[in-house]
């Protein structure tokens, strides 16, 4: 029996374990989830020592903890390290869920639940593929996981992990699902992540909120002024307007564009899936560029005042919002945070104070195409899909790739199965039942290929 017909032979059971693992709200920046994301650690480990690791241990951190497990067959044989993560995002809305977030159903070819594909699906893929390839003994090098409880919060104690555990740690290549294709009938394999400086900002007005007839017209409003700070953030060209923002960023040459832009994008489907009319962005540039190569500012969120239900005439002493911004090669994510600092404090009008907050952030990454580790993922993909995967970039970021390069040596290949479509980070995300198998079978391709080439 080879690991595709054991993953046949399997494949409701794998399902089955999947949709356990997903039942487990591992909201990482929710502290009333602690718990529940300890719980989920340790489903983790249990599921990586069923599949075939020989060794595998919950690692404490100030946060929470990491699962760190391995199988070594030889150590003379190559060493292959594979990340993940098994916190997720928040579930709000909660409203605009058609199933519980982690009530996990499967409807329409898909498994709908948080976390279903960003990133619990994409980690139980490794874990399958490890014991297909075990229960058939045909795992060809070594294999190490370190599957982590902070990504979807910047991750803020992976790195001393990295640092205190090198030897722990040491591998030829580090291999990541957690990113997306461009779709099933178009495989590719993501070559490059945008960083991110995330910050949260604060105006305060009045010393306490004010009844809005007897003050208003006299006294500055806190969410007015964030309003108008925000709104003046970008040009009428869509360009950010904070100082210095674009300085350090690496323009592509117009091969690089035009290879990009040979990538397929229906530019009509695209906006039908998210029924806008229109699409919005930096001018100059295509959408494949705005999402991938192109730096960004966008606003994750903005309260402040009564927002319950029925009316409250208040003039409020404090208003909030999140703003992230993507970077590209070669902006720094803690010096675009400064720039942002000063930039957003110098907005201020008499009558506000404001304070902004550097809440997490992370490097951009472009990974290397004529190595052999990207060789084998491509040849991987190449066999199971019928066709050479496309090379993309990514637009969204894992800040960890960056330090993996810094603090290991290692290069890392992106190797996801997800779709752009699959609403992570949003109600009602989904993971595809073929993305799921597909990627079990695809991943012991990849080993095949890079022991035989190392």
């Amino acid at each position: 029996m080879n690991t595709t017909q054991y993953l046949e032979a399997n494949n409701q059971r794998f399902l089955d374990e999947l949709l356990d693992l997903l039942r487990i709200p591992s909201v990482s920046a929710d502290s009333a989830r602690n718990e529940d994301t300890f719980r989920c650690a340790e489903a983790v480990k249990s599921a990586l020592l069923a599949a075939g690791c020989t060794h595998a241990e919950i690692c404490k951190t100030k946060g929470h903890p990491i699962v760190y497990a391995e199988r070594m067959v030889d150590p003379k044989l190559p060493t292959v390290l594979t990340y993940g993560h098994y916190d997720v995002q928040p579930p709000d809305p909660l409203d605009l869920w058609t199933s519980g977030p982690f009530d996990p159903v499967v409807r329409d070819g898909k498994i709908y639940a948080r976390g279903a594909c960003d990133d619990k699906g994409q980690v139980m893929m490794h874990v399958k593929a490890l014991e297909c390839m075990v229960q058939t003994q045909s795992l060809p090098c070594n294999v190490k996981f370190m599957i982590e409880g902070e990504e979807e919060v910047g991750s803020s104690n992976l790195g001393k992990f990295l640092k205190a555990n090198k030897d722990k740690l040491k591998a030829d290549i580090v291999l990541v699902s957690d990113t997306s294709m461009i779709s099933m009938e178009h495989p590719s394999i993501e070559t490059g992540l945008r960083g991110l400086a995330y910050m949260e900002v604060e105006l305060t007005g009045p010393n306490r909120d004010l009844h809005s007839g007897v003050y208003g017209g006299a006294v500055a409003n806190p969410i007015t002024i964030l309003a108008k700070m925000i709104a003046s953030l970008h040009d009428k060209q869509n360009r950010v307007k904070v100082r210095g923002f674009y300085r350090d960023v690496v323009d592509l040459s117009p091969a690089e564009r035009k290879a990009l832009n040979d990538a397929p994008f229906d530019e009509a489907a695209y906006k039908k899936d998210l029924d806008v009319d229109a699409l919005w962005g930096e001018e100059g540039y295509t959408t494949l560029e705005r999402t991938g190569v192109r730096p960004t500012l966008e606003l994750n969120g903005i309260w402040g005042g009564y927002t319950g239900e029925g009316a409250k005439t208040v003039l409020p002493s404090k208003a909030y919002a999140k703003i992230s911004m993507r970077l590209v090669p070669n902006q720094d994510s803690r010096k675009i945070a400064r720039q942002f600092t000063k930039h957003f404090e110098r907005l201020a009008p008499p009558g506000v104070r404001v304070k902004v907050t550097e809440l997490h952030g992370g490097e951009p990454v472009v990974t290397p195409t004529d190595g052999k580790a990207y060789q084998a993922a491509a040849k991987a993909i190449e066999t199971t899909f019928g066709k050479k995967p496309i090379p993309t970039r990514g637009g969204g970021s894992i800040p960890i790739v960056a330090l993996f390069e810094k603090v290991l040596g290692l290069k890392t290949v992106l190797m996801g199965f997800g779709l752009d479509s699959d609403n992570i980070h949003s109600p009602n995300e989904h993971y595809g039942l073929l993305n799921y198998y597909k990627g079990i079978e695809t991943i012991p391709h990849f080993y095949k290929n890079y022991a035989a080439n190392h």
